[in-house]
């Protein structure tokens, strides 16, 4: 029957893994809780329509040029929140994204 030596690879044992577990844990919360107070914005329509959200994803406004409120064009307009919000949700994930690759070195971990 094989022997274990009571040690990880490398020459570390449980304890220090547990360490670096938490101390890794508490760094994510700390990026998420970061993540969740930036604010991301984009805009559509040449800045006619801005939307703004916050790192949890939440609209927090929509601004709307006079310009591009046309009572007979209300499709346009409808588009172009359309293309405003899903520009900042994309900003905002991709932001962590990136954050998450940099914790975890680039290694994909099921659930992050």
């Amino acid at each position: 029957m094989a022997k274990f030596g009571g040690g990880f690879p490398g020459g570390g044992n449980m304890n220090n893994l547990l360490k670096q577990v938490q101390k890794a844990q508490k760094e994510m919360e700390k990026k998420q809780k970061e993540l969740e107070s930036k604010t991301y914005e984009s805009s559509a329509g040449g800045n006619a329509v801005k939307a703004v959200l916050n790192g949890k994803k939440e609209l927090l406004s929509v601004t709307l040029d006079e310009s591009v409120v046309d009572p007979d064009d209300i499709e346009m307009l409808e588009d172009l929140i359309v293309l405003a919000v899903n520009g900042a949700i994309k900003q905002a994930e991709e932001e962590a994204a990136g954050l998450m690759s940099e914790m975890t070195g680039g290694m994909n971990i099921p659930g992050f």
